[in-house]
């Protein structure tokens, strides 16, 4: 039997771990949950939920990897094979490989358009539009149906062309480079934007605590939401690298310190991206693709030295995006492998043909394609996952794998609060998601939101749901509305607003969400200052 691949390194696999789970939900997510749940009162339970997380599924991922030396189809077939059930388990086990393929699929499509910005910000391209109308046109023309198929094509190529070269020489040599460069790129936007005047106001705001915030059982939902997508607890990509670990590897410090740099990476975005939209006075309710390739752009190219600031950010971001599909696209090219003793250029081969047709085919329903990924199937392959290693595999099981290399036996703690409260949060994580249209993506299957700021000596939201299936023309309209209306006198004004005072219901038709939004606040004797769109 051929020998398997492993880590040539302790470092080299955490940082390959560190890039699994650093990618866009830590940078158009995350600052977006901080400013619209209240700041330090988001934290303070998604700091919870990180720690939570990070000691029982990461770890117990990781572990299961390890200890069966293989991916998620064997490792639960593993699991399932003591109770005489293995070809069970096996087919439990294609569920988080088939999700991790599909959301690699997904992410080839986000990453041709990062791709193609990076780029754009060497060329002048990215920030040749001259309003944010014409920023949002241009994403909306890329990001419709076969609109970016070349920049997509080549993401794919440069993340097969790594997984080619294998896990030591190819994932963790990359990994080695991309995450250091990554961290030392935020640091530096970090310094740049902390010297910007109207900054301090972000920071304020970050780190405000709100009671009644904090005391929101959606708050808590939300940020139990973030914490199990940022980590990428899913059954598939921290349990394959898992895998390749060696035996002296200390897992629960390993699982510990990804759980830091991953929430280091998160802070870090928001540390950047909330006070850079302080210092235009812009509120951050707006996340997903609209923050950064419509909203971002915009504020930057208005900054000094945007067109440097524009390079290092992208490049930063394409890195963070490129370590996350390396690790989504290696489950199943290892799955190829195993199950069908191919080598690892020709899984990468198999692979790298569906995930071009694939992709290609889906650009123009991405969003709802990663919807139904990030609400259903990450959560089930996390809940399976955990289930299976500490439900079905047994206590004793557990315990030998969790403390195989490390130098002090885990606490008692351990296997009740990964069994009981873990697997129960992966549950909830599963069930709040499926209820509320997503808890740890910013799609939402319930609508858009159209957010709009107003003021008469205090602030007021209006939320306006809608139809979440927009064309082009109707999305480009709304951007356009927000424009007109973000640079009025009285957004100037405004300043940081608080949100929720009072919503609206109304169908698909978008002259309808401009009136009857426009119409609330004028019956309140209200002036609206701003419109923001986002996903719910």
């Amino acid at each position: 039997m051929k020998k398997r691949e492993s880590f040539n390194s302790r470092w080299g696999f955490i940082l390959a771990c560190i890039g699994s789970a650093v990618g866009m939900g830590n940078i158009w997510m995350f600052p977006t949950r901080v400013s619209l749940y209240g700041g330090g009162s988001f934290l303070i339970p998604y700091f919870l939920f990180v720690a939570l997380i990070g000691f029982t599924g990461v770890s117990g991922e990781m572990s299961f990897g390890r200890a069966t030396r293989s991916g998620p189809v064997d490792a639960f077939g593993f699991a399932c094979e003591t109770k005489g059930k293995r070809k069970a388990g096996e087919a439990l086990g294609l569920i988080p490989v088939l999700g991790s393929l599909a959301m690699a699929i997904g992410y080839t499509v986000v990453m041709g358009w990062i791709f193609r910005y990076m780029i754009g910000t060497f060329t002048g391209k990215t920030l040749s539009a001259v309003s944010v109308e014409d920023f949002a046109g241009a994403f909306e023309s890329m990001a419709s149906a076969f609109g970016n198929n070349f920049w997509q094509i080549v993401a794919l190529v440069v993340a097969m062309v790594i997984l080619a070269f294998g896990v030591g020489k190819g994932i963790e040599k990359v990994n080695k480079v991309l995450m250091p460069v990554f961290f030392l790129l935020f640091v530096a936007l970090g310094i740049y934007v902390a010297f910007q005047p109207g900054a301090a106001d972000g920071y304020r705001y970050i780190f405000r605590v709100e009671p009644k915030a904090l005391a929101d059982p959606k708050t808590w939902i939300f940020a139990l939401g973030q914490a199990f997508f940022s980590l990428s607890v899913a059954g598939n990509g921290t349990l394959i690298y898992g895998s390749y670990l060696s035996d002296g590897e200390n897992i629960p410090a390993a699982a510990g310190r990804v759980a830091f740099f991953d929430t280091l990476a998160a802070m870090l975005a928001a540390l950047v991206i909330i006070p850079a939209m302080a210092t235009t006075g812009a509120q951050l309710n707006t996340g997903g693709p609209g923050l950064l390739f419509i909203f971002l752009p915009n504020l930057i190219k208005s900054m000094p030295g945007g067109a440097l600031i524009a390079i290092v950010f992208f490049v930063a971001v394409f890195f963070a995006g490129l370590t996350s599909l390396i690790n989504l696209y290696e489950a199943p090219i290892a799955t190829v492998q195993e199950k069908f003793h191919l080598g690892r250029v020709a899984a990468c081969g198999v692979i790298g043909v569906i995930g071009v047709v694939v992709s290609l085919l889906i650009q123009g329903i991405v969003s709802q394609w990663m919807d139904v990924l990030s609400i259903y199937i990450c959560p089930l392959g996390a809940l399976l996952a955990g289930i299976l290693f500490f439900w079905v595999a047994g206590k004793d099981f557990v315990l030998a794998a969790v403390n195989k290399g490390a130098g002090k036996p885990i606490g008692a703690w351990f296997y009740p609060l990964s069994k009981y409260v873990y697997c129960v949060c992966a549950l909830l994580a599963l069930i709040a998601g499926a209820l509320l249209g997503g808890i740890g993506n910013l799609g939402g299957a319930q609508g858009e939101a159209v957010h709009g700021r107003v003021r008469e000596g205090r602030h007021v939201d209006v939320a306006c749901l809608v139809g979440r299936h927009h064309t082009p023309d109707s999305v480009q309209q709304l951007h356009r509305f927000h424009g007109q209306l973000l640079h009025s006198p009285a957004h100037e004004r405004t300043g940081l607003f608080q949100r929720n005072h009072f919503s609206h219901r109304i169908g698909p038709s978008l002259p309808r969400h401009h009136t009857t939004a426009l119409q609330q606040c004028r019956g309140r004797g209200i002036q609206p200052s701003s419109f923001h769109w986002e996903s719910l």
